[in-house]
């Protein structure tokens, strides 16, 4: 039978873990990086440094559990990660010095392998097969507030306490809330078989070996540039913005929109994804950014909050486009695998960004947008010549009605 309208219980099980795996380790240095670096004496170069390490663990971890969610569901693979970020954010929490902030970071770096959106997406696949669209864009809905949820929290819970109470916190948020969420979801369905909430649809057709090559090698790259755009501006958007002439209070303000412009990109396309397959989303979303890039640097700060809300919204479609796009050319057999693969370059990019672009605008400033708009364009190319096998699956099959 279809699905219901609305959330069904594994997609808001799903969005309130990964809002709390997102939060308790890709946002943190962000806010828990200066005290960190004041308590340990170090440099906060360095606590930036271990971080970058954590996200090249992932890269690494990500194709093995992608196939251990192939074989077995997500369930377990899940499950394990809550272990492993509580287990990582005690060892950050216990740490004296670099070499244990090192070891920290690396165990917390194995759990976002296994813990973050490409082993959520590859668990929905598992468990429903090619029509997991839908619920991979609600699931990136909720967890879209992650950064509004988290920082605020840490903030918070640091200054009322330390920081080493604020990360004891989310570890044991891992083990009371996030381990019960992910135990309660369902198991996979046979491998081949339509899943219990969506119509039997046939399976994609899996592209010639040499157009299946060009096309994962098309994905992957194209993923890295979005990465490296995103945590690029993550990291640098209120500097950019002020070497742009926004004020202090302009530039914050405008990038308090990215989550709302995020969330509100990806409403959209969970209300108009029956009218779009996931190419046009990919290419509606790389054309954002540059068009922001372009107004920001034409027109100064009275582009500031314009460009925020269209990289916001660019952004927040390309989370979606890193889950469906694969689904939609390779079908659901081996997605987990597959997508562990092409989002390892992607860790890579994010781990080095920061850096990059702060050596782009230290003698360029505001110029360096140049590169990020030309990456948005070079994925734009990329997304628009890339050869897509006609659909013969779920985007071409009947879908459940749901409510707008």
């Amino acid at each position: 039978m279809p699905e219901a309208p609305g959330l069904a219980p594994e997609t808001l099980r799903l969005g309130v873990s990964q809002t709390l795996a997102w939060a308790s380790s890709y946002y943190l240095p962000a806010t828990l990086a200066e005290p960190m670096a004041r308590s340990l004496g170090i440099g906060v170069p360095s606590v930036f440094a271990a971080f970058s390490g954590a996200l090249l663990v992932a890269a690494l971890v990500g194709p093995a559990a992608g196939r251990a969610i192939d074989r077995r569901g997500g369930r377990q693979v899940l499950m394990l990660s809550n272990g492993v970020f509580a287990l990582g954010l005690v060892t950050l929490a216990l740490a004296q010095g670099a070499a244990s902030l090192i070891v920290a970071w690396a165990l917390v770096g194995t759990a976002m392998g296994m813990g973050l959106y490409e082993a959520a997406f590859a668990s929905l696949v598992r468990s429903r097969g090619p029509g997991a669209r839908a619920a991979i864009t609600q699931v990136t809905l909720i967890a879209g507030f992650a950064s509004t949820i988290g920082w605020p929290l840490t903030s918070w819970l640091a200054s009322e306490w330390d920081w080493r109470t604020a990360v004891l916190v989310w570890a044991a948020l891992h083990l009371l809330l996030g381990l019960p969420l992910n135990a309660g979801l369902r198991g996979p369905s046979p491998p081949g078989a339509p899943s219990a909430s969506e119509p039997a649809v046939a399976s994609r057709a899996t592209p010639d070996a040499p157009v299946a090559r060009h096309v994962a090698i098309t994905l992957a790259l194209a993923f890295a540039i979005s990465a490296f755009i995103g945590t690029s501006m993550a990291a640098h958007l209120p500097a950019l913005l002020k070497a742009a002439g926004a004020d202090t209070g302009l530039a914050v303000l405008a990038a308090a929109m990215l989550g709302p412009a995020q969330v509100a990109a990806r409403l959209m396309e969970a209300v108009l994804q029956r009218h779009g397959s996931a190419i046009t989303v990919a290419r509606v979303a790389v054309a954002l950014h540059p068009l922001g890039a372009l107004a920001l640097m034409a027109l100064g700060p009275v582009a500031a909050i314009p460009f925020a809300l269209l990289h916001g919204a660019g952004n927040g479609l390309m989370t979606i486009v890193m889950g469906a796009l694969p689904l939609a050319v390779f079908g659901s057999q081996g997605y987990g695998e597959r997508q562990g693969w092409l989002m390892a370059p992607a860790r890579m990019a994010q781990a080095v960004a920061p850096w990059a672009f702060a050596g782009l605008m230290a003698p360029w400033g505001l110029n360096a947008l140049v590169v990020t708009a030309v990456g948005g364009l070079v994925m734009l190319a990329m997304f628009s010549s890339m050869p897509v096998p006609k659909p013969t699956g779920s985007e071409s099959a009947p879908q459940p009605q749901r409510s707008t």
